[in-house]
């Protein structure tokens, strides 16, 4: 992927109908939202950073949140067509919108499709009723259904996000889920392991024993059955929580890892930049809505000073994003990011030894992960670099 020269853009629309029990994003509940004033805010916003990034080519566009189906089909329009008159774009330009399965927000489809989406990303979580209630969803298991038809009839692309590893869930039942699945599926899925995050219902409740969550074990036979499972569907992982037929990936996804250039703009919204200087920033807008409305209307601008990235800070995020990837992180890319070369940043000998355990290939070109290394990301790469703890174990 040719990524050179190229930018992405990420809409945050920080609202949602309700707070899910596992979210730890940056979403709030709010009863009124004044769409009017959002919307030329995002336009502005967009403007500020036009100023700062000429000569770049737009190739995607993300709505993400919150809950971004929520918005009004006119504002998500509007801020495509001022996209689009800020920069030059991709003839194939994609633009994401994550969508919730209610009925309420399916039958919006078609008009954010007149808007210029031309991708949903539907967030399911479940395919059975008792789980999606566990998980705080306001959507049923029949509702999801019917919205991934709306989906498929009305765009070319879809995808949708379902979550594993529940508890008391079996691999029996995930099975049955998986297999319902890519009969329902597009394109593409995203399947991600149910984690606790600090400061969510989710975590206080888990304190407390109310519920436990598979152990590691079980947890590792989730994550080989949903790749036996979608592999043979033909919707094989080509990232660690992502499966796809071929062509159908996520090309704003694969700016983050492949580590290309986006703008977050939005409460909360994070974004890297390169620099004509050759340097790599990155910003951080304001979190609290209110906030970053009055920032935008006052200064046009709602972001945080831009940290430049060290070469050591800007290798580790190269190496982690492309490590997710099936692909692997290509050396040259981690060398010029590094502003050495890849191997000053390694531990030769520990690299040796996850390469004889299977985990690690090294190839001409690029690094990459087996299933099993891909299984250990978080603890290989602190492993296989220069003085750093491992954490974990090893074999």
């Amino acid at each position: 992927m040719n990524i050179q020269g190229q930018i992405g853009v990420y809409i945050h629309w920080p609202f949602c109908l309700a707070k899910c029990p596992y979210c730890d994003f940056n979403s709030h509940v709010h009863d009124t939202i004044d769409h009017v004033r959002w919307q030329a805010a995002y336009l502005r916003a967009l403007e500020h950073y036009a100023e700062q990034l000429r000569g770049r080519t737009l190739t995607s566009i993300f709505f993400g949140g919150g809950t971004p189906s929520l918005m009004k089909p006119e504002t998500v329009g509007a801020i495509i067509d001022k996209a689009r008159t800020l920069w030059p774009q991709v003839n194939d330009l994609e633009v994401t919108l994550e969508a919730n399965p209610t009925s309420i927000e399916a039958q919006k489809f078609a008009a954010f499709k007149a808007a210029g989406v031309n991708r949903v990303s539907v967030g399911v979580q479940a395919l059975n009723d008792a789980d999606l209630k566990f998980l705080g969803r306001q959507h049923s298991a029949a509702e999801a259904c019917a919205a991934l038809e709306v989906a498929r009839e009305i765009f070319d692309r879809f995808s949708f996000d379902l979550m594993y590893a529940r508890p008391n869930q079996s691999l029996e039942g995930w099975r049955a889920e998986l297999d319902l699945a890519a009969a329902l599926a597009g394109g593409h899925l995203s399947l991600y392991q149910l984690t606790i995050e600090r400061n969510t219902p989710f975590y206080f409740d888990h304190e407390q024993g109310l519920f436990a969550l598979p152990e590691e074990e079980q947890a590792r036979a989730f994550y080989n059955l949903t790749q036996d499972v979608l592999e043979g569907a033909g919707l094989p992982a080509y990232e660690v929580s992502n499966h796809a037929r071929v062509g159908q990936e996520s090309r704003h996804n694969l700016i983050y890892w492949h580590y290309g250039d986006y703008i977050g703009v939005g409460p909360g919204a994070h974004g890297r930049l390169s620099r004509d200087d050759g340097s790599k920033v990155a910003t951080r807008e304001h979190s609290a809505p209110q906030v970053w409305l009055e920032w935008i209307e006052a200064n046009g601008c709602a972001g945080h000073p831009a940290q430049i990235l060290s070469h050591e800070d800007r290798f580790m995020e190269a190496l982690m994003m492309g490590l997710r990837l099936r692909e692997g992180a290509v050396l040259e890319h981690l060398s010029a990011q590094g502003g050495r070369s890849w191997r000053e940043f390694m531990d030769m000998e520990r690299l040796q030894i996850v390469q004889d355990e299977g985990w690690v290939f090294l190839d001409d070109d690029k690094m990459r992960l087996s299933r099993e290394g891909l299984l250990r990301l978080n603890a290989l790469v602190p492993y296989i670099l220069k003085a750093e703890p491992f954490v974990g174990q090893v074999a």
